[in-house]
């Protein structure tokens, strides 16, 4: 990072904001000029607020020279990440994965049929949200507790490990117990509090990129957790809000290049929600596999017509098994496998 500040600065003000990042770790190498100040900082320059600094009126301009997101970047950490989930790679030149399964667990039966069905058509793990956020407060907001106990039920049954979704701190030892895969919603992305529990376990954690979010806002999210000891983050992509109103979200297909040049995380893409329909479902995800992306985690329904939530973007089982089949040519047409 660069300080260049108006060689009139005071020098009592000078030393105090010396004292203040020293005492924090950082080491100044002063470069002034005749004309103009200029201090580099070296070392662990994620813990600099840059707004402080520029608050005084004598510095001219404060630069970042490497991202502050330190942990997540592939400055710092150049080869690729693989989570381990239960013996299932994620990322690198690994398979690409793919996740099946509903958006809400609604019943045992429901749970059955589509664990049977999406193992059958060569998924390796299974989604299925038994907290569910939704927008309004008068919709089905998931069994709770006992979602997830449907879930570890065909778990055991189908030897498929289980994703969902943690809405909130209190429920970390539920999830550390019971879940494979934490997923953080696109609402909770910025929930900073939760990001430090999660990363204070070791659970792989499918962090989702949130709604109006940048990507650097998003890597900063995925810092949290790193940076509180668990290596275990999957980025997944589920579309942003845009004007557009013909699709639920706008996929952000460019996003898998520039996170496999910035980040050594891997990086997942969510066709369902960026889509809102289930027809662009399977186009969208063939699209993600040339693209690069590690995996895909697709919302699948026995019933899609009585669905307790997003019907309209799920697949039918048979349907699944149809972009499976196909994303698997691909892939190795790519010279991957799924």
């Amino acid at each position: 990072m660069i300080i260049t500040f108006k060689k009139d600065a005071p020098v009592k003000e000078i030393q105090e904001l010396v004292s203040i990042l020293e005492n924090s770790g950082i080491k100044i190498a002063d470069a002034s000029s005749e004309n103009l100040g200029l201090f580099g900082l070296i070392g662990d320059t994620s813990v600099v607020d840059i707004d402080k600094i520029q608050a005084y009126s004598w510095v001219i301009e404060v630069t970042r020279i490497t991202v502050p997101y330190k942990k997540a970047s592939r400055q710092f950490h150049p080869m690729d990440t693989i989570v381990d989930v239960c013996g299932i790679k994620i990322g690198g030149s690994e398979k690409v994965v793919i996740i099946g399964g509903p958006c809400s667990v609604e019943s045992v039966e429901q749970i059955d049929e589509i664990a049977q069905g999406v193992k059958a058509a060569g998924a390796v793990l299974l989604r299925g949200g038994a907290y569910k956020p939704r927008t309004s407060p008068y919709v089905f907001q998931g069994l709770e507790t006992e979602g997830i106990n449907i879930l570890k039920k065909a778990k055991s049954k189908y030897g498929l490990p289980i994703v969902s979704e943690i809405m909130s701190v209190e429920k970390i030892d539920e999830f550390v117990e019971n879940v494979d895969v934490i997923q953080i919603g696109a609402r909770n992305m910025q929930n900073f509090d939760l990001l430090k529990k999660v990363g204070k376990t070791n659970k792989p954690i499918l962090l989702k990129r949130g709604l109006s979010n940048t990507i650097q806002e998003w890597l900063m999210s995925a810092e949290y957790i790193l940076a509180n000891g668990n290596p275990n983050v999957i980025l997944c992509e589920r579309g942003i809000r845009t004007f557009e109103t013909l699709t639920r979200n706008t996929l952000d297909l460019s996003v898998i290049s520039i996170v496999k040049k910035l980040s050594h995380l891997p990086i997942v893409i969510d066709p369902s929600h960026a889509t809102g329909h289930w027809e662009l479902v399977e186009t969208i995800s063939l699209a993600s596999i040339v693209a690069g992306c590690d995996g895909l985690i697709v919302e699948v329904h026995n019933n899609p017509e009585k669905a307790l939530s997003d019907g309209q973007q799920s697949l039918k089982i048979e349907k699944f098994k149809t972009l499976v089949e196909k994303s698997r040519k691909l892939a190795q047409f790519i010279g991957r496998d799924i």
